[in-house]
């Protein structure tokens, strides 16, 4: 196996790292604030009201300055996987790429088409039209994280595709399972139902400013309605898709939650530690072992929240390292050895078709085909297999922090909403201050959801295929640096512009609006 450069692979890993932390702080919001400003619409259309087209241009006035910055970081994340992971774009272009070029043909030309009417076209076009468009930006907006998230619940759950030995490449051989993979379904839903949360979180948040400055009143009670009953019914639906992300997580990569549990040795009637704090274990060997200093745990909830059943067993990360025949997992050392062979009889094959020996060459495939499963595991033949292991206490941690935000987001919720029924909201200056200081803790939890998802999953690129030792650019590590560090400034000064933009918008308030429409 070639020499491998580790300051390389840590360097791609962080520069994408970057830059999809920083894209996803302005995605999620455009994703829920498209469909906060088209229910808003829809109500104007519906009531003829112009305060309601007044409400509805202001919100879209921010989600155009969040939509227009977010597209920066989207298309350089998208040229990472060209520039920094060449060897995973080679190995799975014929699939990755195909759900990439539908949201650029499909989905983004939706949004670039009819955003331009949704913006420009007032008192030009008539009110049906102009709601149409304003729909149908919203679902463009959401039909484009479709296909980015269908392409990385294929990296987590790699359905639908034979590898061809003769290209070295991954081939689509259906469509439909990798677009209805259950890992797909599970993570769009997830993911874009978070994201109306945090839009409405951020709308509720900045109306209360207006409330807090006694301005606006008209304007803040009715966005808060309308933004705590989507963000409500956003909640409920989040906690739903979650569930179900967990029993994936725990049939297609049960390391990463054993991980996200701090779950060592499996065992049966396993209990959820609702919370808990960890610490290196200081009389054992391993040194990635974290032991409970105190927890908060409920019996048999783990087992019920992977299987569905009470008495499930659940591997840990030491079954899963050291195998366990009992319940039919091989060890991580097993697997490795049937990676080598896998890459070997790869090998073999090309020569023995090179030679013409197709004796050989079929015989190999035979080998290979057999091993495949395990390929990712063979680069880890002569290494610490536990490389393998994830960042326990990172995964642990982000996904605690985030479903006690995600707690605390529902509660927000219910209590603006009946303060706003009962027209006392603007009384309660603790709770206008909490719902404006909740909108970082919505970021917050938004970026901690990526955290548990991608550090959960190290060092696959695609789920025990592709490491990401394997899967790197050959180019020099200190064109990473340079780069990452210019991504750094320039996604920085972005963020910033972003953030001054909509603080002088949201000083500056919603228009007048002399004339209907």
């Amino acid at each position: 196996m070639e020499h491998i450069d580790f300051s390389l692979v840590d360097w791609s890993r962080a520069q994408f790292a970057l830059t999809a932390m920083y894209h996803w702080l302005f995605v999620p919001l455009t994703l829920g604030l498209s469909f906060i400003v088209a229910f808003m619409e829809t109500l104007y259309f519906r009531t003829g009201n112009p305060e309601w087209k007044r409400i509805t241009k202001f919100w879209m006035t921010l989600f155009g300055i969040n939509f227009a910055i977010g597209v920066a970081t989207g298309i350089i994340l998208e040229f990472e996987f060209g520039t920094n992971w060449s060897n995973y774009s080679w190995f799975v272009g014929d699939i990755f790429g195909a759900p990439l070029a539908i949201e650029g043909i499909m989905a983004f030309f939706l949004e670039s088409t009819f955003i331009a009417v949704m913006f420009f076209g007032w008192n030009k076009v008539s009110k049906k039209f102009h709601l149409t468009s304003t729909w149908l930006v919203a679902i463009g907006s959401n039909l484009s994280a479709l296909w980015i998230l269908v392409a990385n619940a294929w990296m987590q759950y790699p359905a639908g595709m034979k590898f061809n030995p003769d290209t070295a490449r991954n081939e689509m051989v259906n469509f439909w399972d990798v677009l209805f993979s259950p890992v797909a379904i599970n993570k769009f839903l997830h993911t874009v139902l978070s994201a109306y949360v945090l839009a409405s979180i951020f709308v509720i948040g900045v109306s209360a400013w207006y409330l807090l400055k006694n301005r606006e009143q008209l304007f803040a009670k009715k966005s808060i309605k309308v933004a705590a009953i989507f963000g409500l019914a956003a909640s409920f639906l989040t906690m739903v898709s979650g569930d179900g992300s967990a029993r994936n997580m725990a049939k297609f990569q049960p390391m990463k939650f054993a991980a996200m549990e701090n779950l060592y040795n499996g065992q049966q009637n396993a209990p959820l530690a609702v919370m808990g704090f960890l610490q290196k274990n200081k009389t054992e060997t391993d040194p990635k072992k974290q032991d409970f200093v105190f927890k908060i745990e409920i019996p048999n909830m783990l087992s019920y929240m992977a299987f569905l059943d009470p008495n499930a067993y659940v591997p840990g990360v030491f079954d899963l390292v050291k195998g366990d025949k009992e319940h039919h997992i091989l060890s991580y050392k097993e697997r490795t050895e049937k990676g080598k062979i896998a890459i070997t009889s790869l090998a073999a094959y090309k020569n023995a078709k090179k030679a013409g020996n197709d004796s050989l060459a079929n015989a190999s495939l035979a080998h290979f085909q057999e091993n495949y499963p395990n390929f990712g595991y063979g680069y880890y033949a002569n290494r610490d297999v536990n490389e393998l292991i994830p960042s326990v206490p990172t995964t642990f941690y982000s996904f605690r922090i985030m479903v006690f935000l995600g707690l605390h987001f529902i509660a927000l919720f219910l209590v603006v909403l009946i303060l706003t029924n009962k027209d006392k909201i603007e009384q309660k200056r603790f709770i206008l201050y909490t719902a404006l200081w909740t909108i970082p803790l919505a970021y917050i939890a938004s970026e901690l959801g990526w955290v548990v998802a991608e550090v959960g999953r190290q060092p696959w690129v695609i789920q025990d295929i592709l490491p990401t030792i394997a899967a790197v650019s050959q180019i020099k590590p200190v064109s990473v640096q340079i780069t990452f560090w210019l991504f750094f400034v320039l996604f920085t000064g972005l963020l910033i512009a972003e953030i001054k933009i909509m603080i002088s918008q949201i000083k500056k308030g919603p228009a007048s609006e002399p004339s209907q429409n």
